[in-house]
């Protein structure tokens, strides 16, 4: 079998040698970690995304973690969110307490479906977690329409698309709190890393006690001096580094960049597969920009465990993203059953992610390309 000279993977970071100076500046600075790095980089990317407030953590999955405590959610809150995300989408309302409400996806946008979000609102529904999957914005008009409606919270899982747009916004405005994901897959990095960013003060400030133990310096404490604090709630540490913060300042620079390489290389795999038989590609919602952190297919009328070892093989990182999340065992072990959402689990079974990352070559695409087609006819 012909393979590639080196193994195409389906999502790489892009470090320049601007980055990489950029933390070793901050390696020889006096802050290594909760300096002056972290409000500069909050400060870019709420500017970059227009929202007021940006509140930097560990990683996204914490700050999902934070957003769920900022918005109130606990004990016998029910949160609706998507099954075809990562599991940390889900995780996050476990996390204070709350029950994972798994609505369907639509059939062509691969995104949460607005009207499953209605069916599934009780009155024990106290947020909705829609998630941006694969970089496509979720249908916030209708999303936020919904929780007007029923008083809820929205909390945009945006781990994929930092950059994008709806409606000629870019992600990070339309929800209650929206989450940006920075690991290297996504469309920057920090290394690890992730960000809320909202309007509302409110969530702001507890976000910012949440993600440091939930210390805060209250009015007595500022009586007694600027060395006492009091810690007010059980938060955790879930600070970002300044040399994360460091990368990210750097990194954001070149995002349009990095986005529109992610744009051309979709539409060179939308152009060349849209009318091959056997292979559907993605659809877009109309008035929006994708990120494209993920280009996805789905294979009609062919064994996907057969195309993607094949696809391995030739050294093409093809994946599938993601195992819907009450497949888990421990969301089978909550009493989530299969079957929940059929729309979902049967686009699962069909679905294939090929390689798009801004270092990838044309072609490399051109290889990924061919050698999908060439095992599409021989089978």
């Amino acid at each position: 079998m012909e393979k590639y000279k080196c193994f195409i993977s389906y999502g790489q970071q892009a470090i320049d040698e601007e980055d990489i100076q950029t933390v070793i500046d901050t390696l020889r600075s006096s802050n290594l970690t909760q300096g002056p790095k972290i409000a500069e980089f909050e400060q870019v990317i709420a500017n970059y995304v227009g929202a007021k407030y940006a509140v930097a953590f560990c990683n996204g999955t914490a700050a999902l973690h934070g957003a769920c405590y900022a918005a109130g959610i606990g004990e016998g809150d029910e949160v609706i969110t998507s099954p075809i995300t990562f599991a940390a989408s889900a995780n996050c309302i476990r996390y204070v307490g709350g029950t994972v409400v798994f609505a369907d996806i639509d059939a062509e946008t691969y995104n949460i479906d607005i009207n499953q979000i209605r069916a599934k609102i009780t009155e024990k529904t106290r947020a909705i977690i829609p998630v941006d999957f694969t970089g496509q914005p979720a249908d916030m008009d209708e999303v936020m329409a919904i929780a007007k409606e029923h008083n809820l919270v929205v909390i945009e899982d945006g781990a994929h698309s930092l950059g994008a747009e709806y409606k000629g916004l870019k992600i990070g405005t339309q929800a209650d709190m929206t989450m940006f994901s920075f690991h290297p897959v996504k469309p920057i990095t920090t290394a690890e890393g992730g960000i809320i960013v909202t309007d509302n003060e409110d969530y702001y400030n507890k976000l910012l006690k949440f993600r440091s133990h939930g210390i805060e310096q209250t009015s007595y404490a500022k009586e007694q001096g600027s060395w006492y604090y009091e810690m007010t709630d059980l938060g955790f540490n879930y600070r970002m580094t300044d040399l994360q913060a460091a990368l990210g300042i750097s990194q954001i620079n070149k995002i349009d960049t990095f986005l529109q390489r992610r744009r051309d290389i979709a539409a060179m795999y939308t152009e060349s597969l849209q009318k091959f038989e056997g292979i559907k590609v993605p659809q877009q919602l109309e008035e929006t920009k994708s990120g494209w952190h993920l280009y996805m297919i789905q294979l009609e009328g062919i064994n996907r465990k057969q195309v993607f070892e094949e696809m391995r093989a030739a050294n093409i990182g093809v994946h599938v993203h993601y195992i819907p999340v009450y497949w888990h065992p421990y969301y089978q072990q909550l009493g989530y059953k299969k079957g929940l959402c059929p729309v979902a689990e049967k686009w699962y079974e069909k679905a294939l992610t090929l390689p798009i990352h801004p270092q990838l070559s044309n072609e490399e695409v051109a290889f990924v390309i061919n050698k999908l087609k060439s095992f599409m006819r021989i089978n």
